[in-house]
């Protein structure tokens, strides 16, 4: 296969609301930023792909009013997916692969400050069954991490811990807009917002953008001085009915990482798109992370949690500490959909030192 790297990213602050400002205006200034750090034009762009979603926007075909921020005259190829930006990196990582085109910019965006988005999620679910007893995104987390209590797996302390790593990790992190954590036993003394989960446990709802840069071969060493390799990646997805699953596992992502090569070799830094602190619990067994591998150095999908361009963020975010040279071998995951419903995995290495 052909040599595919990220060699540029770019992402927006998180706001808790943007309702002055439309999705191109927030895309817009993210664009500039990857397109500058590698030196080119929208027009010497191969192919361009991101990932949204209209439901959320309330518009049909909401992500072509966004193309105005990339500019699509002249003709330029362009495909969308609806879902988070990580999975239309994937799609563009393959366009690369198959020798289609030598660069690509994937980006993503999502609005969801206006509504009720926990309430709003429930229309991912089975439609039968499952979506007219309207439990929200919060509950359904919930019922996860008491399955992973009443197992022996975690207790409230550990979810606590959780919160205060990413929220501590993300502190000076200018993309987001959160403060130190108080110690994990203080955390303990909030009330539930669902039990077993408190307002910590659970991920903030903000709007945001990013995007990154693809390029292969040769192309990319030319474009950044230490590319982010993609040695490999892959999606799965669970069962669609939550009673038929195991909520305390989640071997969708363990199956992803093995087909993306993430056990061939010791990883120094893991991107987890964990939005809920239970979930990060269920990653960290399936993925055999130990505690040599550092975690969310960017704080995690706890301290920001743009929907639809969060999973992008975390493959952006390792890509990112491999460019700094602070990991030579990291992996990054991206979830979709209620309790780790749609998992996906991928490695990336920096070139040796």
């Amino acid at each position: 296969m052909r040599d595919v790297a990220i060699v540029a990213f770019g992402q927006s602050g998180t706001r808790r609301t943007s309702a002055e400002v439309s999705e191109v205006e927030m895309l817009m200034p993210v664009l500039h930023q990857v397109l500058g750090a590698v030196g080119l034009r929208a027009g010497e762009i191969d192919f361009t792909c991101s990932g949204s979603s209209d439901y959320l926007a309330g518009r049909a075909f909401s992500f072509t009013m966004a193309l105005d921020g990339v500019g699509a005259w002249p003709p330029i190829a362009e495909s969308h997916v609806e879902m988070d930006g990580a999975w239309a990196l994937y799609e563009a990582w393959v366009k690369l692969l198959t020798g289609e085109a030598d660069t690509a910019l994937v980006y993503s965006y999502g609005k969801s400050s206006p509504g009720d988005l926990p309430e709003v999620l429930t229309r991912q679910l089975d439609p039968y069954y499952v979506a007219p007893l309207w439990p929200d995104s919060v509950s359904l987390a919930a019922l996860q991490a008491q399955a992973l209590i009443d197992a022996g797996d975690t207790d409230e302390r550990a979810l606590a811990e959780v919160a205060a790593r990413g929220r501590n990790a993300a502190a000076d992190n200018r993309h987001a807009q959160v403060t130190r954590s108080a110690p994990p036993g203080a955390l303990l003394d909030a009330p539930y917002l669902v039990r077993p989960l408190r307002r910590h446990d659970c991920p903030p709802i903000g709007d945001g953008a990013a995007a990154v840069v693809l390029a292969a071969g040769d192309t990319a060493r030319r474009l950044c001085a230490r590319p982010a390799w993609i040695r490999g990646m892959d999606h799965r997805i669970e069962p669609h009915g939550l009673g038929v699953r195991d909520l305390t596992r989640s071997p969708s992502t363990r199956l992803a990482a093995t087909r993306a090569g993430a056990f061939e070799a010791p990883v120094d830094l893991a991107e987890l798109h964990a939005p809920f602190t239970s979930q990060e619990i269920i990653l960290r067994r399936e993925l055999e992370l130990d505690d040599g591998v550092r975690l969310n150095p960017s704080g995690g999908a706890p301290a920001a949690n743009p929907m639809m361009a969060a999973g992008l963020i975390r493959l952006g975010e390792a890509a990112a500490a491999l460019h700094r040279g602070d990991a030579d071998r990291a992996l990054a995951h991206a979830t979709s959909g209620p309790c780790l419903q749609q998992n996906l995995v991928a490695v990336l290495e920096g070139e040796a030192r």
